[in-house]
């Protein structure tokens, strides 16, 4: 049954994936269970490593904090790309350079696999934003490139300026498009470039056929799955609380539209995320 608007109790649990997966981006410290019991309510159900996120410098010390306490979780850290503006309008261009430096020093631990997420987002930010949003990106994609790790991008009604800052930059050798969202041209191009694209809940969104036709054309070695949980709770459980132990709801529609077998898809994941991450 779809959820009702005011229904915030959790999903109950799929069904095990018989090949485990990764979550390429959960957000825990948004969520309403302790790091712990994500984790075991993921392991039960045959998602084994999570990627935690940090969008800005305080959840970026507590993402790689966690994920030196916990062997399954491993960490990404950024200024996500409303945090950067953020900064740089209210604090001024000093705190944002200070912040910067602060996530460089993070990026550098061994518990942290990623930049990220890092990126442009027109959607949330103003024209007055912007050129402090794409100063912030160019930096994180120069940082992932200096210590080696991947680059983890919000795109958000900026495709263009993404793909033409990577250009000018030169693009990190692993670069994942997290929660993926443009359509099918955009997946051919960031094919052509290599790019690895994370596919959240919403691709099962009765009104993302655009998604679909994009995932559709994502060739097999390129893909990922994520939750973004809180966020992007799958169908039918859409407004309902998201978490990493729903892997398996998106992983199922994904092999759907790609016409693969479940167990070949996961394959794939569980390949291209341990390649993409470098674990």
């Amino acid at each position: 049954m779809p959820s009702s608007p005011s229904d915030r109790t959790p999903p109950p649990p799929p069904a095990p994936l018989d090949v485990a997966v990764a979550d390429s981006h959960t957000h825990l410290d948004m969520q309403d269970t302790t790091v712990a019991e994500a984790v075991a309510q993921a392991a039960a159900v045959g998602v084994t490593t999570l990627v935690q996120i940090g969008c800005d410098l305080a959840r970026a010390r507590w993402a790689a904090e966690v994920a030196a306490e916990h062997a399954s979780v491993w960490a990404a850290v950024a200024l996500h790309p409303n945090e950067a503006p953020r900064l740089a309008l209210e604090e001024g261009e000093d705190a944002l350079d200070a912040a910067l430096s602060g996530i460089a020093e993070l990026a550098r631990l061994p518990q942290v696999l990623a930049v990220g997420e890092t990126g442009l987002d027109y959607f949330r930010t103003g024209p007055e934003g912007m050129a402090a949003q794409q100063r912030s990106f160019r930096r994180h994609v120069a940082l992932a490139k200096e210590v080696d790790k991947a680059l983890v991008i919000h795109d958000r009604e900026a495709h263009a300026d993404v793909l033409r800052i990577l250009e000018e930059e030169g693009a990190p050798e692993r670069t994942v498009f997290h929660c993926f969202s443009g359509d099918a041209e955009m997946a051919a191009k960031c094919a052509a470039r290599g790019y690895y694209m994370s596919f959240a809940g919403n691709v099962t969104f009765k009104n993302a056929q655009p998604l679909r036709d994009a995932l559709a054309v994502a060739p097999p070695e390129l893909v990922l799955v994520e939750t973004d949980a809180p966020f992007l709770t799958p169908a039918p459980y859409r407004g309902r609380p998201n978490a990493p132990y729903l892997v398996p709801v998106t992983l199922r529609a994904m092999a759907e539209v790609k016409g693969l077998a479940v167990d070949v898809l996961a394959r794939h994941v569980q390949e291209n995320t341990a390649r993409a991450f470098g674990y």
